[in-house]
């Protein structure tokens, strides 16, 4: 089932806060970020821009394995682990020392996503509530 796009659901304090939460949650994290659903980096811990482009050449790669497109993408080697996945609108992408365990780190990924998202999500629907409610033009 493919996530709906959210788009812009997360300004970039936001993101880096969840970034921020991310690290702190995960022991082995190297470096991360997260990306909004055009690809455009809202956090990163460094380079952002290259960020963007691998994870778009990460998830490129990914997708041409099934008809659906990847949600999730674990890479190991024997100097790390990249993670990346894709949830409600947003990517997060992470390199990790070997042997992180795949299972905790898409976890901890996707419920900062869900988070994010949420958070962005209630943020928008309290600027509409503010600029619909009573004392709107045309309200009631």
């Amino acid at each position: 089932m493919a996530d709906v796009a959210a788009k812009e659901v997360a300004p970039g304090d936001a993101a880096e806060a969840a970034l921020a939460f991310l690290a702190e949650m995960s022991p082995d994290l190297r470096a991360a970020a997260i990306l909004d659903s055009e690809g455009k980096v809202l956090a990163a811990e460094e380079d952002p821009e290259r960020w963007g482009e691998d994870a778009a050449a990460l998830f490129a790669i990914a997708d041409r394995a099934g008809a659906e497109p990847a949600e999730q993408v674990h890479v190991a080697t024997e100097q790390g682990e990249v993670f990346a996945l894709r949830h409600a609108g947003l990517t997060a992408v992470a390199v990790t020392d070997r042997f992180a365990l795949s299972s905790l780190m898409f976890f901890d990924m996707r419920a900062t996503l869900r988070d994010l998202a949420t958070a962005g999500r209630r943020a928008d629907k309290s600027t509409v509530s503010r600029q619909i409610g009573p004392s709107a033009p045309g309200a009631g």
